[in-house]
């Protein structure tokens, strides 16, 4: 019998009044960028958290890239070298090598919270 997965732990990291729809901001979290992208009204969640720095060129800008789709998935335009990274799961479309973390993100009232 397999056991249950574990409940996630969620903490708050900002406030809905910090987001911007259609964009990205980005939060410290235990020294770590973490870019949120709120987007109300997809098709999906309205809100992913994904590692800020572009491993191709170690600078911390992913959350300044564009959100647009590409093969029916929602991606963010990485805003350097332009490679493109699933917001869903962290995985880059043009380079399988490279991947960003991502955490599970909900907005818990007027909280962002992501576990």
């Amino acid at each position: 019998m397999n056991a249950p997965p574990p409940t996630p732990t969620w903490r708050p990291v900002c406030t809905r009044q910090d987001l911007v729809a259609q964009s990205g901001v980005v939060v410290l979290v235990d020294g770590e960028q973490i870019a949120l992208f709120y987007l109300p009204g997809a098709d999906g969640p309205d809100l992913y958290a994904i590692e800020n720095r572009d491993p191709k060129s170690g600078a911390n800008v992913i959350g300044r890239g564009l959100i647009g789709h590409l093969g029916g998935e929602l991606v963010v335009a990485s805003p350097l070298y332009k490679q493109h990274f699933r917001l869903a799961d962290g995985s880059c479309v043009q380079y399988p090598e490279q991947r960003l973390r991502t955490w599970q993100a909900r907005l818990n009232g007027d909280a962002v919270e992501i576990a």
